[in-house]
């Protein structure tokens, strides 16, 4: 791999130039290290977060910086951990004073003292993490790499600057990082490093869950996470953090019928969707849609292997997943839920012909999420028979076409009958009682099924009719 190896645009980048300035003026040392440094070699465009280590105080620094930085945001202090952020325009930039760092064995928490340049490096998680750029007028620009992480960049591989069992027992959230990493820049974990995860999985124990699933997000972020979930699932630290997809893996055989891997079909299928959607919350509907299958399985000779109601349970899977790893509970988790729960609806109306009112139910239940629900579908597409991809495709075609068609004539998304159960009880003279209901379930059937337009004066003759079958009459 090439790498941009220059860093001549530090030397006119105005930012730089002032942090330079100002480290002179008190004396001190700084460097710019981490990801910034690394995304510059790689030429990668995001250059949004830059951290910033000195040799002394990283929250004085920072107060420095911000009275000389026009348009500085106030500088945030978190002295927990001897830290310091500035927002300044869309940058982030975080300072600390270099340390070296001791940890417990119950505890991904260490004990700090200051340090050198040196010591701030080895504590780094890995090689291409523990690059530094120097800011001091004696050697601006220059690149400090103890570690070899120049060379691990152009081999594409994720190494620890330090003995991997050490690093990983230490923080064992690194061991997510290396896979996170690994995905994000397409890179191979080192063998040893690997091994070292392998042997280290319990201790994924102690982090915690909000921990965890920040990392879960940015694999989920990348454009491939089946390749993120393979090497969790491999490293075994899938089983301890999401189990409902590890239940799934496997092939099983009886009187010569067998049915897919669920788990490797799963990651196809999230695959397949991040290519359409961005949308984090369907990624996740992707990774969970088949979650009910591993308890729903059952084999019976006339049918082979079913999955009876797999989107009920994985749908009811969905609250309890959440819940464990601390994960919203809100609006977020019911999107995912309903997806889960609906996720083979299209599937069965996208047939060589479906009905109006198959289209139109499908319209009334998905309500809002009906784009979502059909790219999931679409993505659940895994077939690898050319004509059968291609007749499975053109039939979802034909259904989003009728959708757009009933759509416009019909408005069933977030449907309500156009009658109101005030307007019911005035004209027959009600209180509210179950007839009002049975009237207003008749009105919508009736709407789905075609018999009736979605509009008022035709919902009012049916509320009309369905009355009189129920021996009401109109209020004097």
């Amino acid at each position: 791999m090439k790498l941009n190896t220059s860093f001549a645009e530090l030397k006119q980048n105005t930012l730089f130039k002032l942090l330079s300035e100002i480290l002179e003026e008190k004396g001190m040392k700084g460097y710019v290290v981490g990801g910034y440094v690394r995304d510059h070699l790689l030429g990668r465009g995001n250059k949004k977060d830059i951290d910033i280590v000195t040799l002394g105080s990283g929250i004085e620094f920072a107060k420095a910086l911000q009275k000389k930085l026009k348009g500085a945001q106030p500088v945030q202090i978190f002295k927990t951990f001897g830290t310091a952020m500035i927002q300044w325009n869309d940058i982030e930039l975080e300072f600390v004073g270099a340390r070296k760092e001791s940890y417990s064995y119950e505890s991904r928490n260490p004990t700090v003292k200051p340090g050198s340049l040196e010591d701030d490096q080895n504590r780094r998680d890995f090689t291409i993490n523990a690059l530094a750029i120097s800011l001091n007028r004696v050697d601006f620009g220059t690149l400090i790499d103890p570690f070899n992480g120049v060379e691990d960049l152009k081999n594409q591989l994720i190494r620890t600057p330090l003995n991997p069992e050490i690093t990983y027992s230490d923080d064992p959230l690194r061991m997510l990082r290396a896979i996170r990493f690994a995905t994000q820049l397409d890179f191979t974990i080192d063998p040893k490093s690997f091994e070292a995860i392998q042997r280290n999985v319990e201790r994924i124990d102690i982090i915690s869950k909000e921990r965890i699933v920040v990392e879960l997000h940015k694999i989920l972020e990348t454009p491939k996470p089946s390749v993120g979930f393979r090497l969790l699932e491999k490293s075994k630290l899938l089983e301890r953090v999401l189990p409902e997809l590890t239940a799934l893996k496997g092939v099983d055989e009886i009187e010569g019928q067998t049915h897919k891997d669920n788990f490797y079909h799963t990651l196809e299928v999230v695959d397949n969707l991040c290519q359409k959607s961005e949308n984090r919350w369907l990624r996740w509907a992707a990774l969970l849609h088949d979650i009910g299958k591993a308890s729903t399985k059952k084999y019976k000779p006339q049918t082979g292997w079913t999955f009876h109601n797999h989107e009920f349970v994985g749908s009811k899977m969905v609250y309890s997943l959440f819940k464990r790893l601390k994960m919203p509970l809100n609006e977020k988790m019911k999107y995912v839920q309903k997806i889960v729960m609906m996720s083979s609806r299209p599937i069965v109306i996208a047939k060589d012909f479906v009905t109006d009112s198959a289209i139109r139910r499908l319209l009334f239940d998905a309500g809002e999420t009906i784009d979502d629900l059909l790219t999931l579908c679409e993505a659940d597409i895994t077939t690898k028979n050319p004509k059968r991809y291609e007749k499975y495709m053109n039939n979802f075609t034909m259904v989003r076409e009728k959708i757009v068609q009933l759509e416009e004539k019909d408005h069933l998304r977030n449907f309500q009958p156009p009658v109101s159960g005030d307007v019911i009880m005035n004209y027959f003279g009600l209180t509210p009682c179950p007839q009002i209901g049975l009237i207003k379930e008749a009105i919508k059937e009736a709407i789905l099924e075609g018999e009736i337009p979605n509009a008022y004066d035709a919902a009012f003759e049916k509320m009309k009719l369905e009355g009189k079958k129920l021996g009401l009459n109109a209020h004097a």
